[in-house]
């Protein structure tokens, strides 16, 4: 099933922000674009490296006007943990971003992202729009991790388009050209 276009599925669930557990609602980020990402779970392997990986790049997202959400199925106390534990021990100490416990399976659920037969999400991203709609999404397997590089990419070009009306064509990157959508526009970009 796939979300894009509609209206993101609303959540309410418990998060930890650094130390400390706070009350969730993704309504509360209406205005902001949003970058919802499942994985599939705490103190494990491939996981810590997106989660430190989406640190890293945070002040991008933040200058772009984006949040950064993670998801997984593990409880606030497991997340407490984790983000208690250095990285050179496989925790995610310094992570800031809300990591928000979806412990009854539900959240993954409505973003269709559940691997039932294991009780743990995929590796799913959703990239949501300042009016609450999904605009991308991608599902990896779970040895595959994702590349941060490509989520500010997208971001960079929904941004684009919001601000233009110009569509991104393929390996498009921030600076380079865009294109009218129609016949003549697609006509333009190819003869540059």
């Amino acid at each position: 099933m796939s979300l894009v276009g509609k209206k993101a599925p609303e959540i309410k669930a418990k998060a930890v922000i650094g130390n400390q557990f706070h009350d969730f609602s993704l309504s509360k980020l209406q205005g902001k674009y949003v970058v919802f990402f499942f994985y599939p779970l705490d103190f494990t392997f491939v996981c810590p490296t997106e989660l430190h990986a989406f640190q890293e790049k945070l002040p991008e997202f933040e200058k772009r006007g984006a949040q950064v959400v993670g998801c997984s199925i593990d409880s606030c106390y497991s997340h407490a943990a984790w983000l208690g534990t250095p990285k050179a021990k496989g925790g995610i100490e310094g992570v800031a971003y809300p990591i928000v416990s979806d412990i009854h399976k539900t959240i993954a659920r409505e973003y269709d992202v559940l691997k039932e037969d294991e009780g743990i999400a995929y590796r799913g991203l959703f990239l949501i729009d300042r009016n609450g709609i999904v605009r991308h999404q991608l599902i990896n397997d779970l040895p595959l991790g994702r590349s941060v590089d490509e989520v500010i990419r997208l971001l960079d070009a929904l941004i684009f388009h919001e601000k233009h009306g110009e569509v991104c064509p393929a390996n498009w990157q921030k600076g380079s050209k865009a294109m009218k959508p129609t016949e003549q526009g697609l006509a333009e970009y190819f003869q540059h």
